[in-house]
């Protein structure tokens, strides 16, 4: 399996993600971290720009499903079943396994999926490690738990590279 910490693309937040252009790519799944990619840490329910975004991501056909590392599967079903999408928790990534039986239950394949997330070190790598394209977003808030910082600074390098792939793929 392949081992890199350098997304495919960077953006600012996932409004940046355009439907559209997933669909032109041949992406039919999208896999979503929740805590900081869709939501702040601990939001209940998503807002109301997520549920846009949401609904146009179905207009192209493209499934948003909720991939979430989150020890508290309760909190990752009820904002999934407020948003009106599939979700899996503790699915332990960067590991490849939660990424596979996503795909499986959607019935898609790599090369139909790609991974939108705040973190390298688990949904980048696990993204890269599964074939899929590896979306990062900036973390939507950085308050709180002092090791964030550290971690998101030691991502400084490897969010760089993704950005010249940017260019790149424009």
């Amino acid at each position: 399996m392949p081992f890199s910490l350098v997304p495919d693309r960077v953006y600012g937040s996932i409004f940046e993600i355009e439907p559209r252009a997933l669909r032109r790519r041949g992406i039919t799944l999208l896999l979503a971290d929740l805590d900081n990619t869709l939501a702040k840490y601990g939001q209940p329910e998503p807002d109301q720009a997520v549920l846009n975004w949401k609904s146009a991501l179905a207009a192209e056909g493209v499934t948003l499903f909720l991939l979430s590392n989150s020890r508290k599967p309760a909190r990752v079903k009820h904002y999934a079943e407020t948003l009106g999408i599939p979700c899996q928790g503790r699915s332990r990534k960067p590991g490849t396994g939660g990424f596979f039986r996503a795909m499986e239950a959607m019935g898609r394949t790599p090369e139909e999926t790609a991974m939108v997330g705040d973190q390298i070190f688990t949904d980048i790598l696990g993204a890269r490690r599964s074939g899929v394209l590896a979306f990062m977003v900036e973390p939507i808030e950085l308050r709180g738990n002092p090791g964030r910082y550290l971690r998101y600074a030691a991502e400084t390098p490897f969010r760089a590279l993704g950005r010249r792939n940017n260019r790149r793929d424009t």
